[in-house]
């Protein structure tokens, strides 16, 4: 039971923060970043935000942005969500889209490479 509601309130949480990313939040830092997912631990006390940036060499100025902005973005979900404990948010780099797109490349390489293979037996 616990579970289901801590990933319920993880979707939400997802939702109103890069709501908030895109329209209140006016650091000149934070770029355009998406939140790709929350984790948030079964007793709700720390969310942990995975974010991707799009300007891979801004990430780190990025971060640096969100937890400035972490406090008011901490109390706004929680008003917003009308939880009784706010979340520590722990904002962290998403590299998922990094290696996924890496793993696409080999494979065309790989497979460009066997069909060089396969012409010439």
């Amino acid at each position: 039971m616990k579970q289901q509601r801590a990933e319920r309130v993880a979707e939400a949480m997802q939702a109103e923060l890069a709501g908030l990313l895109q329209r209140e939040v006016k650091d000149p830092r934070i770029g355009f970043v998406s939140i790709t997912r929350v984790d948030l631990a079964r007793d709700l006390a720390v969310a942990r935000v995975y974010v991707s940036v799009l300007d891979a060499e801004k990430a780190e100025e990025t971060l640096s942005g969100l937890k400035s902005a972490r406090a008011y973005l901490r109390g706004e979900v929680t008003r917003r969500l009308r939880l009784r404990q706010a979340p520590a948010l722990d904002f962290r780099l998403d590299h998922s889209l990094e290696a996924s797109l890496t793993v696409q490349r080999l494979l065309k390489e790989t497979g460009a490479a066997g069909a060089e293979h396969a012409g010439d037996h």
